[in-house]
């Protein structure tokens, strides 16, 4: 193993003056610096990482806090994670994972050792318990996700803004919604997320339905929002009963990667061609929608950017800048196979049903601003507001 001093007899300098170079401690003349760097290149030295934090403060690891929870799909995630990683060693830093459910007491485990410079923050909420914590740490944080309250809101005892960084799912489901009505569309169930991503107020399952919602309003679209768990059994379950109570349904929006198999499946089962008699659009990685059974419209779920943009705030943060707030990705959907026009016969029902007052716009949650009774989903946006993933 090199060492320092193998380093200094090979440029014919001290130790102490190959430690200033390394630390910038002292000023050193542009020659002798170069031959040091130079001997360190010509042997491959490496400094110790412990003695480099302990010399200047720092670890050069970033801490990624990614709970793993029920109801969240793991390769999303993971993506977001890979993203993170790679980037952070694009700028010299290393990435500490932390999966476990700690809430507060892992921002302040972080905050209260050496182990990270900084932290990374996945999976939040509208109400994230975990926000206080991270507005009083002298190290910086950025949000994957948007809580409900304005992230550039500033306590009156605290000048830290939070950076956050996101896909804008409020737009995002608005740009379903205008897709398919678009379309002729005018019957259109949600198959959400599991109800416990939904029960624990998680963002941006709360930020989709929003806008989803409005855009039904402004289309003049009925909207019936079921959360589902990601098996075939739940999703035919779920999917049978849109078709009972609403049978004017001519379009489906997925926004749980889990069940777009299973949805797919059954449709095949119960002999409803996609995108003939229902179209199905989705908000997923492209990656779920260009490998399904039936090449999904989706709006891209932007992974690899999301934890990209979060490395390069956090870097910037670290080399003195300051915060700069939300960052919300623009969304994009494709239209591949999975969509087309309502057809003469699914439109015709609609209409039917429509007169009935028993379905397409009618006791639907966006028509009269209650959820249906099986969905836990009104009850706690009411008491959440938007925001937040």
């Amino acid at each position: 193993m090199v060492t320092l001093a193998d380093v200094a007899r090979h440029a014919g300098v001290s130790a102490s003056t190959v430690s200033y170079v390394l630390s910038g401690k002292r000023s050193i003349s542009a020659p002798t610096r170069e031959r040091i760097q130079h001997s360190i290149d010509a042997l491959g030295y490496r400094p110790h990482a412990g003695a480099r934090a302990l010399a200047s403060s720092r670890t050069d690891i970033l801490a990624l806090m990614m709970p793993l929870r029920t109801g969240l799909y793991v390769p999303v995630m993971m993506e977001i994670a890979m993203a993170v990683t790679t980037t952070a060693r694009s700028h010299g830093y290393d990435v500490l994972l932390l999966t476990g459910e700690e809430g507060p007491e892992a921002v302040r485990r972080v905050e209260g050792s050496a182990i990270a410079d900084a932290m990374i923050v996945m999976d939040v909420e509208l109400d994230d318990p975990r926000l206080p914590c991270l507005r009083e740490a002298e190290r910086p944080a950025v949000l994957i996700g948007l809580p409900a309250a304005s992230a550039d809101a500033v306590d009156s005892a605290d000048s830290t803004v939070l950076d956050c960084v996101d896909l804008d799912f409020e737009a995002a489901g608005a740009r379903c919604v205008e897709h398919l009505a678009g379309l002729g569309h005018t019957g259109i169930a949600v198959l959400g997320e599991p109800p416990a991503v939904y029960a624990r107020g998680t963002g941006f399952a709360a930020r989709t339905l929003t806008g989803l919602r409005a855009a039904a309003e402004a289309h003049g679209v009925g909207l019936l929002h079921r959360p589902v768990e990601g098996t075939y059994a739940a999703v035919a379950a779920a999917v049978t009963r849109v078709f009972e109570e609403r049978p004017g349904t001519t379009a489906l929006v997925v926004q749980n990667e889990a069940a777009v198999e299973p949805l797919l499946a059954l449709l095949r089962h119960q002999g409803r061609a996609v995108p003939e008699d229902v179209s199905v659009a989705a908000i997923c990685p492209d990656q779920v929608a260009v490998h399904a059974s039936v090449p999904l419209t989706a709006v891209s779920v932007p992974a690899q950017e999301m934890g990209r943009l979060a490395v390069e705030r956090l870097v910037a943060r670290l080399r003195g800048e300051a915060a700069r707030g939300t960052e919300l990705i623009a969304p994009r959907l494709t239209e591949r196979a999975s969509t087309g026009p309502a057809s003469g016969a699914a439109r015709a029902v609609a209409v039917a049903v429509a007169g009935t007052g028993t379905g397409t716009g009618a006791g639907t949650d966006t028509a009269s601003g209650a959820e249906p009774a099986e969905s836990p989903v009104a009850s706690t946006e009411g008491r959440r507001g938007h925001g937040g993933r």
